[in-house]
């Protein structure tokens, strides 16, 4: 008897985490919210704009390959950054230690 052929066929691709692009919907967030209540909104309306901006994100992710794409480079640069400061932090106390 023959062993069954292996499955060459690609797998599904690996959905990537929806608290990753979350988090990184909330960052962008916070910062839309930061540049309008600083420049002309007041804490309310910018307030508001910024949740409606998120809600459009992760409703257009979930609607769409190509803006859950976009998404996911965003959510990478995001933390990318993230952890660049982290390490020059790290970096400068680990100096002081």
């Amino acid at each position: 008897m023959h062993a069954p052929a292996p499955n060459n066929e690609p797998s599904e691709p690996r959905k990537s985490g929806w608290a990753r692009r979350l988090a990184a919907v909330f960052f962008v967030s916070i910062l839309i919210f930061g540049v309008l209540w600083y420049t002309v909104f007041t804490a309310v309306t910018a307030a508001l704009v910024a949740a409606g901006l998120t809600g459009v994100v992760v409703v257009g992710s979930s609607a769409s390959d190509a803006f859950e794409t976009i998404l996911d480079m965003l959510a990478e640069m995001i933390f990318g950054i993230l952890a660049a400061i982290a390490a020059v932090v790290a970096a400068i106390f680990s100096i002081f230690n």
